[in-house]
C-alpha cells in the first residue's frame, strides 16, 4: 500500500473510535449538583427502610427519554448505599413506559431505561453481575389512566430483589 492509502485507512479507523469514545465518556460526566454521598440521617433511614424502601422507590423518566434526572440519580445513590450494605442481594431492574408508542418502541425504550439505571449503579461501584435488566415496555402499568398523571407514573424503572 502507498503511504497515502495507509493514512486514509488510519483515519477511517481512528476517527470513528474517537467519536465513540467521546460520546460514551460524556454519559457520566461529573455533575457538581449531584450529591455523591448520603447524610447520616438519610443513611439511617435507608438502613431502617430495608428491602421495602428499596423495592418501593422507583425512578421516573420524562416522556420519550431514558435520561436520569437529578432526583433519579439521588434515588440511585440510596439504592447504591443499600446494595453495598446488603452484598448478598441481587437485583432486577425493570424498564417501563407509558402507553404511547408502538410495542416495539416501548420495549426498546424500557430496556434503555433499565440499562441506564444499571450503568449508573455500576459506576457507583456495584458489581454488574448483581444486576439484571428487563423491559416490560407498556405492558405493566401501575396506573391504567390515560392522562399525563398516569403516564408519568408509568415511565419508570422498578427494582426487584431476587
Amino acid at each position: 500500500m502507498r503511504k497515502h492509502d495507509l493514512k486514509m485507512l488510519a483515519l477511517l479507523l481512528v476517527v470513528p473510535a474517537l467519536v465513540f469514545t467521546a460520546s460514551c465518556a460524556g454519559q457520566f460526566a461529573y455533575d457538581p449538583s449531584v450529591k455523591t454521598s448520603l447524610s447520616e440521617e438519610e443513611a439511617r433511614l435507608v438502613a431502617e427502610g430495608g428491602e421495602a424502601m428499596f423495592v418501593n422507590e422507583d425512578i421516573f423518566f420524562d416522556f420519550d427519554s431514558s435520561a436520569l434526572s437529578q432526583e433519579a440519580k439521588h434515588t440511585l445513590l440510596r439504592k447504591d448505599y443499600w446494595m453495598k450494605n446488603n452484598t448478598g442481594a441481587s437485583v432486577t431492574i425493570e424498564g417501563h413506559c407509558d402507553e404511547r408508542g408502538t410495542n416495539e418502541y416501548n420495549l426498546a425504550l424500557g430496556e434503555r431505561r433499565a440499562v441506564v439505571a444499571k450503568n449508573y449503579l455500576v459506576n457507583l461501584g456495584i458489581n454488574k453481575s448483581k444486576i439484571d435488566t428487563i423491559s416490560y415496555g407498556e405492558e405493566r402499568p401501575v396506573d391504567s389512566g390515560h392522562d399525563e398523571a398516569a403516564w408519568g407514573k408509568n415511565r419508570r424503572a422498578h427494582f426487584v430483589i431476587k
